[in-house]
């Protein structure tokens, strides 16, 4: 059985420890536990990973999520759904203006849990950059099945 990985990418507008921010971990507190309802499998800690430069690009604190999920419709119903979906609009109080182009978030098939990783996700990110959307590296709207045939 195949799962469902997604890393998403952004910068906060103030520092972690300023109110605005300290909110948005309060709201993402929440997200969570609607999500380990919703078919997440596994989330990965953003602690003590060293963020490429060129991934993170802006002036506020980065912030990145890397999660795995039971599969792609799961994780579009929780995304566009709920305390996320509210959350997705009221990103402009937490989160900075994405540059023109910015890519938010990778999407990708593996095989097994162990394969995700911050390394895997970088590599993810970083060949839909170059390449676009492929069964290797895609998004929601251009999204592929396990099986890589083009949804």
């Amino acid at each position: 059985m195949a799962f469902v990985s997604i890393c998403t990418i952004g910068r906060l507008n103030h520092p972690y420890d300023h109110p605005a921010s300290r909110k948005f971990f309060q709201v993402g507190n929440e997200v969570y536990r609607q999500a380990t309802k919703s078919g997440l499998i596994e989330a990965f800690s953003p602690e003590g990973v060293a963020f490429p430069d060129d991934i993170v690009k802006g002036n506020g604190s980065p912030i990145l999520t890397l999660t795995v999920w039971r599969s792609l419709q799961s994780l579009y119903r929780f995304t566009y759904s709920g305390q996320h979906m509210q959350a997705l609009r009221d990103r402009s109080r937490w989160i900075e203006p994405y540059p023109e182009n910015h890519l938010t978030y990778v999407v990708w098939w593996t095989e097994k849990e162990k394969d995700v990783s911050w390394e895997e996700a970088f590599k993810r990110y970083n060949y839909y950059i170059q390449h676009g959307p492929t069964p290797f590296a895609f998004d929601f709207k251009h999204a592929f099945d396990e099986k890589e045939r083009y949804s």
